[in-house]
């Protein structure tokens, strides 16, 4: 079956979870991606699932023959993808513009967490920090409580990872009609804002700091909002359109609060008040019988692990097994953009750090000797 990015080759620098995320899905999509890593890196191949589909080469970039080898590989690659910080690839001799002498073709694409300029470009950072900085954090929560981490990487993945996919796929059409690749900058600060654009708008519109807890998709209303069962779980509703909003009020036997979907004050203290001690009469498990299926805009508030059994993300493919490499199946998770023609596969389980070496080097035309001694001076 033919893949959608089979003609293309990516040399990944990156180490974390942005970088080797974003690889990984375009490696699922057919790239061929060849993780660079020092032979002694504490991280290994980082987290194993991310490694899936992609090949293993060991280098040493700094020393000379380490990069000389690296710079060869540029020659061909479509795409160089790092994580570092800014100044750190410069430092190593495989920055872009180092490299672009050598394939003015090559998209070279850095995610770093402030960005390759400005004032906060040299500062670390983990995905707490951007979301922090982003305001994403201060808006998460609940109303008059103390602002809490979200329950998954927003920075990393959705402001890096995704951010630098999409910039890589546009800059490598972009070639197509220019005949030359460019350098791509990704800050998962810029990300993590660009996520704030409903509560950005708002604020451009009326001009008013919105609290945690206190908006339309933040649980201000009843009719969005999460509320506790009688078994000490949670359910979520999302009736925001007055078509569902009403479904939900008969449903419930509450038919007085039809009208009243956006009201303020003590009226809607009033239908908060009444909608939690409804779904207090009934489980988790019970309301997603009487309600799930209904125009509504409900659902669960699912462990980990009963997600994980979900019967709608196990018929989308998001949990999936694949071959160890080792003979034994694995559970893991599956590749989230569907195509039709040219689907996303999991075609081989994750390389041990070095793993294609050998077999790198001998398409660069290095003999057993020259390996083994690169190997012995400690290149790979």
């Amino acid at each position: 079956m033919p893949s959608a990015l089979g003609r293309f080759r990516m040399l990944d620098l990156s180490r974390q979870l942005p970088g080797p995320f974003c690889s990984m899905l375009l490696a699922d999509l057919g790239m061929d991606v060849l993780a660079v890593y020092a032979p002694n890196d504490p991280m290994g191949m980082g987290i194993p699932l991310l490694g899936r589909n992609k090949r293993s080469c060991s280098l040493n970039l700094k020393a000379p023959e380490g990069r000389a080898i690296f710079h060869r590989l540029v020659r061909d690659a479509d795409v160089v993808l790092e994580g570092g910080r800014p100044g750190v690839a410069a430092r190593l001799g495989v920055d872009y513009e180092t490299l672009k002498a050598l394939n003015p073709r090559l998209v070279y694409c850095s995610i770093s967490g402030y960005g390759q300029d400005g004032p906060y470009r040299d500062r670390v950072g983990h995905d707490v920090n951007y979301l922090g900085f982003a305001g994403v954090i201060g808006l998460t929560g609940t109303a008059g409580g103390p602002p809490a981490i979200p329950g998954v990487q927003i920075a990393d993945i959705g402001g890096g990872a995704l951010m630098a996919a999409v910039g890589i796929l546009a800059a490598l059409a972009a070639r197509d009609e220019t005949g030359r690749g460019q350098f791509v900058d990704i800050a998962m600060l810029d990300g993590a804002f660009a996520w704030q654009v409903v509560h950005v708008l708002r604020h451009l519109v009326d001009g008013r700091e919105q609290a945690r807890g206190d908006t339309m998709l933040t649980g201000h209303h009843p009719c969005y909002a999460i509320y506790e069962t009688r078994d000490g779980r949670h359910v979520t509703v999302g009736a925001l359109e007055p078509h569902f909003w009403r479904t939900l009020c008969e449903r419930l036997d509450l038919p007085e609060f039809v009208g009243q979907q956006f009201a303020e004050g003590a009226e809607r203290e009033t239908m908060f008040a009444r909608f939690r001690a409804k779904f207090r009469e009934r489980s988790m498990v019970e309301w997603v019988s009487l309600l799930a299926d209904l125009d509504i805009c409900f659902g669960p508030v699912a462990t980990l692990g009963e997600a994980m059994q979900d019967p709608q993300l196990r018929h989308r493919e998001m949990v999936v097994e694949m071959d160890d490499g080792r003979g034994a199946r694995r559970t893991t998770l599956g590749n989230p953009i569907k195509l039709s023609a040219t689907p996303a596969a999991l075609r081989v389980p994750p390389p041990s750090l070095g793993q294609h070496t050998d077999e790198v080097l001998a398409g660069l035309g290095y003999s057993r000797g020259d390996v083994a001694g690169l190997r012995e001076r400690g290149v790979i």
